[in-house]
């Protein structure tokens, strides 16, 4: 067998159909695609939904959406740090351990409560409001990266 004795399955190719030629032509005139309408005209984009919202466009706004790009912080707050001892040094490993925070993500300390005993605590980000509470209770409040 050579080259030029290469072809084609039989029926696997057809001639290209000539749409469009004219009302009197068997395919004239509206050349198959019915009458009228969005899909008589032009191409539909991809996605589109009939001038519904598209699906990527509702995404964002449906349950369970997590958006990348923002930082998300475990929540407590300063009255729930009164289950530690006096002088005790309170890092986000020592919170998990507690069970206070669930996730390992990072940790933000809230200013609701008060703060009765001086505790060192150490976690990535505060309120002003924690931070005014825990060293008015003689502790302190460190940021860690």
């Amino acid at each position: 067998m050579k080259l030029h004795h290469l072809k084609p399955a039989p029926g696997s190719k057809s001639k290209k159909i000539r749409v469009g030629r004219g009302e009197s032509g068997r395919r004239g005139k509206t050349a198959g695609r019915g009458t009228k309408g969005q899909k008589a005209r032009g191409q539909v984009r991809p996605g589109f939904e009939g001038g519904q919202m598209p699906l990527q466009r509702q995404l964002p706004k449906l349950k369970g959406f997590k958006n990348r790009n923002k930082e998300y912080f475990a929540l407590i707050n300063v009255g729930r740090l009164n289950q530690f001892e006096a002088g005790t040094e309170v890092t986000p490993e020592v919170l998990r351990a507690a069970g206070l925070v669930k996730h390992r993500g990072r940790i933000k300390v809230l200013g609701e409560g008060d703060i009765d005993r001086p505790l060192a605590v150490r976690a990535h980000a505060f309120s002003l409001g924690a931070v005014e509470k825990i060293k008015a209770a003689g502790g302190s409040a460190d940021v860690v990266d």
